[in-house]
């Protein structure tokens, strides 16, 4: 396999090291039993492989067991590895008791490389999550996280440099700019973002731009922790977060600082990350997974979602007023009541700019100027977009709108030379209604 790399002659290819490999990606861990009755099963296979008779009561016993036996055999140490080691518990979020019976069963059977040292070479786990240390690796006290080092952020995904050089011929009549808005931008906090291999792979099989990220699985432990959280999605874009609470993530605590870091930012002598989304694909595959869960009504979302686009593009602003009326009429009461945002500025502002995310549009929120933060800008067709939400008690008042040209919003957007509209969104909170 790697004949020809520059690896090859950096290795002794004829020392063979026995190799363990537990593996999590398949199967579901969400009821009591399903984690355990998968190990056994996996340390079956891998006792019959090696000819070794268990004689051991527990899950991790006979993992040592297989660790000593193996290196006995082989006269050579082992390579131990943990293919997607969080899933049991992410499976499981659903349901704390089993999501954290399932890191408790974990948490053991890891200790066991730690205990297991002197028959080991070389353990290596991956996962899509940073689980805390003292959570989940308590008694592997050894084990050095490579999540966060800067030598280490571009093992994950092509480069620059590889697009060039192995994909070169894939290239041709694509749009190199948009590729990198696209699916480029995921960093580790290295010199170099690096692009989603599978979304660049779909891209020159399909030679059309999409939003791929999703096809491989709808990250629901993602979308239920921003909703138990409260979090609006328009703070998605630029939040912030300490060292401490991206060491912390637990099933007692599903930090969002973990969930989306950009870049890291230093603060005398400590060091803070700058959260928010990597690429457009993320951006609008996320907002459009966010509008089912926040609106309940995925088929009308999906109805109003090209009607804004062709509204905005013709800068029809009564239809826009009337579409809007309409995808705020349609979300059940029920969910108005039953929503988990923080008020309901929140929740609705968090229904409007997801629908305008969704489409790909460039959004900026909580904008900064002089005379104070702007909601939200929207630059599309050579046109931008200022818009005001406010949360009325009854019918509309026009505060929203007459507080956009109060506090000259649009200042800073005058120089561009580009058409500026200023769009002012009242909820009302008696009748459920948006009126813009």
């Amino acid at each position: 396999m790697f004949a020809g790399l520059a690896i090859y002659q950096q290795w002794d290819w004829s020392v063979r090291h026995p190799v363990l490999r537990l593996d999590f990606s398949s199967g579901n861990f969400s009821a009591p039993g399903d984690l355990h009755k998968d190990v056994t099963a996996q340390l079956d296979a891998m006792d019959s492989k090696a000819a070794v008779t268990a004689g051991c009561d527990t899950t991790a016993s006979r993992f040592r067991n297989l660790l000593k036996t193996l290196h006995q055999q082989t006269g050579q140490r082992l390579a131990v590895l943990i293919d997607e080691y969080d899933k049991p518990i992410l499976d499981a979020l659903a349901a704390p008791e089993v999501a954290r019976a399932n890191r408790d069963f974990l948490r053991g059977l890891y200790s066991t490389i730690k205990f297991g040292d002197a028959h080991i070479k070389f353990t290596f786990l991956t996962g899509v999550s940073k689980f805390s240390k003292v959570s989940l690796f308590s008694g592997f006290n050894n084990l050095i996280d490579i999540t966060l080092e800067p030598r280490y952020s571009a093992i994950c995904g092509y480069t620059e440099a590889d697009l060039d050089s192995v994909f070169a011929p894939e290239l041709l009549g694509l749009d190199r700019k948009e590729i990198r808005a696209w699916y480029n931008g995921y960093n580790w906090l290295g010199e170099e973002a690096v692009y989603n291999p599978f979304d660049v792979l779909l891209l020159f099989r399909r030679r059309a731009f999409a939003a791929y990220w999703f096809e491989t699985g709808t990250p629901t432990f993602l979308l239920e922790t921003l909703l138990a959280r409260r979090v609006s999605s328009l703070a998605l874009d630029d939040m912030f977060g300490s060292e401490e609470l991206l060491s912390a993530f637990d099933v007692d605590h599903m930090a969002t600082e973990v969930l989306l870091i950009r870049r890291r930012e230093p603060r005398g002598g400590r060091m803070y990350y700058r959260l928010g989304y990597p690429n457009r694909e993320a951006r609008q595959s996320l907002n459009e997974s966010l509008l089912n869960h926040l609106t309940g009504n995925p088929s009308r979302q999906a109805e109003h979602r090209p009607r804004l686009y062709d509204l905005l593009l013709a800068n029809d602003f009564d239809g826009l007023e009337r579409l809007l009326e309409g995808f705020f009429a349609s979300i059940p009461y029920q969910w108005h009541t039953n929503n988990k945002m923080a008020n309901y500025e929140g929740y609705y502002a968090s229904v409007f700019y997801s629908y305008f995310a969704s489409l790909g549009l460039a959004i900026t929120v909580e904008d900064s100027s002089q005379a104070g933060r702007l909601d939200m800008a929207v630059e599309f067709n050579e046109n931008v977009y200022l818009f005001d939400f406010k949360v009325v008690e009854q019918a509309a008042t026009g505060a929203a709108l007459g507080q956009l040209p109060a506090r000259d919003y649009a200042a800073k957007y005058r120089g561009r030379g580009t058409a500026i509209y200023l769009i002012g969104v009242e909820f009302s909170r008696q009748t459920h209604e948006a009126v813009a």
